[in-house]
């Protein structure tokens, strides 16, 4: 009796293979689809932050649009990833055209797109800062993160220990949290220049004396590696230092031999006006960290930016570090795309311009809703705190109802319904965090002022 062997390219049909077969039919049901995440999706990668979460279904420019078509004005932007806008046809179709050319590849090898990436921000860096320095990718902030971390430690043999400013890097090193110069919560009495000269002052204090595990007496020299510091704080709260903090603080760093590490992966890409929000103080970094809106959010990367004499491959050798998607074609070919947009486009004066136009309206707001604390802004990173009527007591309670009630998509302006998306920060999570696109029409500021001022009076009245 014969046998037929079974044909090698037609796996048996079990019920598995059956199901996986069958084609998948778009569920376009939102009770349906929050019945089936309330089942097998885990709320630990940030969702229920509002509840019931919200579901989108597409979107372009500004704004982002639910299954039911309604409208929601974004003015947080992924978290500042978004910065060219939703659905960016350029940058689109650099995505499409690298994804049929050369979609994968390992790190171990080169390609076009990681060279001339590199090259831009490397020879970008020469010209603002006349320092020589080489460009290491990775996938995302956090890994950017930690490899400066391995960075200056290698640099600095093999010390771990960091300083940092109002930002937590997790158990990577043990780190000293100096406080950021916060004027509207320091002494009484100060102005921003000179709370940021009495935080400095109280850091510099630190290398007085070796009792404070800061310096190493017998060396003569500071126990630590490098400095962390976000210019602008992101998640801190949009906190913007006075012009001279910066200046001072890295003049004591050289003094001690500490590196200046500044992460840029929220404030770059002209967030606030400057391709790096550092540039606004006239300061030049050791180390740099970037990430979110070099690819408009399409496709991971980050990267850091160090001198050569930090970075160079006789000190920093192949595998000092290892990602698998870490110089990702796809990602450097939407960076490299981006960038040569900054090179046709003078976006520094009209992020600036906006910014004012935008911080104008939040000032307006302020001086008519007593629970607005303080406005401040720089470029389109900018902040609105808000307080108990009394105008300082943190109330998170009330920017929670803000965020809820802008889910709802029934704000009225214009002559129509909207959303709008808020996202909250601060020490006391009692901030909002403005962070619109940067491509946001004034048309479209005057928009979001209008429904601010909807929002506002609709949590305040009695």
């Amino acid at each position: 009796m014969s046998m037929q062997k079974p044909n090698p390219a037609e796996p048996p049909m079990g019920a598995a293979a059956i199901i996986a077969r069958r084609p998948r039919t778009p569920i376009e049901n939102e009770a349906s689809l929050l019945e089936l995440e309330a089942r097998y999706c885990s709320h630990g990668d940030t969702v229920h932050c509002a509840e019931p979460p919200m579901i989108f279904d597409h979107c372009e420019g500004s704004y982002l649009y639910d299954i039911e078509g309604r409208q929601f004005l974004d003015l947080q932007m992924w978290y500042s990833a978004v910065n060219f806008g939703y659905a960016n046809k350029r940058l689109n179709d650099a995505l499409l055209r690298q994804l049929n050319r050369l979609p994968q590849i390992a790190s171990q090898y080169l390609h076009r797109e990681k060279i001339e990436l590199a090259a831009w921000l490397a020879q970008r860096a020469e010209a603002s800062w006349g320092e020589k320095g080489r460009v290491h990718f990775n996938v995302g902030g956090s890994q950017a993160v930690e490899d400066a971390l391995k960075l200056v430690r290698n640099a600095k043999r093999g010390k771990g220990l960091i300083f940092a400013l109002g930002r937590r890097y997790g158990h990577f090193d043990r780190a000293h949290f100096v406080p950021f110069p916060y004027h509207f919560r320091g002494p009484r009495g100060m102005s921003k220049e000179e709370h940021g000269g009495h935080c400095l002052q109280q850091f510099e204090r630190l290398f007085e004396t070796e009792y404070r595990d800061v310096r190493d007496a017998k060396a003569g020299e500071a126990e630590f590696a490098a400095f962390f510091v976000e210019p602008i704080q992101g998640t801190g709260g949009y906190l913007i230092p006075p012009r001279n903090f910066f200046h001072e603080l890295k003049k004591i760093l050289d003094r001690h031999g500490v590196l200046l590490v500044v992460d840029e992966i929220q404030m770059g890409i002209y967030r606030t006006g400057k391709l790096w929000s550092i540039e606004h103080f006239g300061v030049t970094p050791d180390v740099l960290i970037f990430g979110k809106a070099i690819t408009n959010g399409l496709n991971p990367l980050s990267g850091v930016w160090a001198r050569e004499e930090l970075i160079k491959p006789e000190v920093f050798p192949p595998g000092s570090t290892h990602s698998t998607f870490a110089p990702n074609p796809l990602g450097t070919a939407v960076a490299l795309e981006t960038v040569q947009m900054l090179d046709e486009e003078d976006l520094g004066e009209s992020v600036m311009l906006k910014g004012a136009y935008f911080l104008k309206g939040l000032e307006e707001l302020k001086r008519r809703y007593a629970i607005i604390g303080d406005v401040d802004g720089l470029g389109l990173a900018l902040r609105m705190e808000i307080c108990a009527e009394d105008g300082f007591t943190p109330d998170n309670d009330m920017v929670d109802r803000m965020v809820q009630e802008g889910l709802k998509g029934d704000l009225e302006a214009e002559g129509k319904h909207h959303g709008l998306l808020l996202d909250v920060g601060g020490h006391y999570n009692n901030v909002i965090t403005l962070a619109p696109a940067l491509t946001i029409s004034y048309d479209e500021i005057g928009l979001a002022l209008k429904l601010l001022d909807r929002l506002l009076h609709r949590v305040t009245r009695r």
